[in-house]
């Protein structure tokens, strides 16, 4: 059994809703599904809000959850959730929804229980502020924009 202060505590708060879960012993993220009384129906082009009927308790705030899409939804059916990668703070209590966007020209219909996002739980560290005058020099300095593989974009120059 885990030591009580690594456990994901786990509350369902919609009928139906499902426990997050890994596909396979190796999977790294949790499977989120949708909870939803009927189909939704993702317009070309259009977002929507997507209910797990799942909230979560970090065990404190040395962790955070990382939500991210499902590479089979976006890969197969063009749903990318709105904001990239979605973060839970230790502190949110409420139910998890995902944002997704539809960016291919048909509709695209979420049924109620299908894997829409994974749940990633990692930890993070909080480290303090601190404003500086100049910061240390490395080889790397400021490149960046495949500053390390080819030549630099940035500087006036385009691909």
């Amino acid at each position: 059994m885990p030591h009580p202060e690594e456990i994901l505590r786990v509350r369902l708060v919609r009928e139906g809703a499902a426990l997050p879960q890994r596909a396979t012993a190796g999977s790294a993220g949790l499977d989120l599904s949708a909870c939803l009384p009927e189909p939704l129906v993702v317009p070309a082009g259009g977002r929507a809000m997507i209910p797990t009927g799942v909230a979560i308790a970090l065990p404190d705030p040395s962790f955070v959850a990382l939500l991210f899409a499902r590479s089979s939804l976006g890969m197969r059916r063009g749903l990318l959730l709105t904001n990239g990668v979605g973060v839970i703070d230790s502190d949110y209590r409420g139910e998890i929804l995902v944002g997704v966007y539809n960016f291919t020209n048909e509709p695209c219909i979420v049924e109620n229980g299908e894997r829409i996002a994974q749940l990633l739980v990692s930890r993070v560290s909080a480290l303090p502020v601190l404003e500086c005058a100049e910061l240390e020099d490395t080889p790397r300095g400021a490149g960046g924009f495949g500053s390390t593989g080819r030549a630099a974009i940035g500087k006036g120059e385009t691909e």
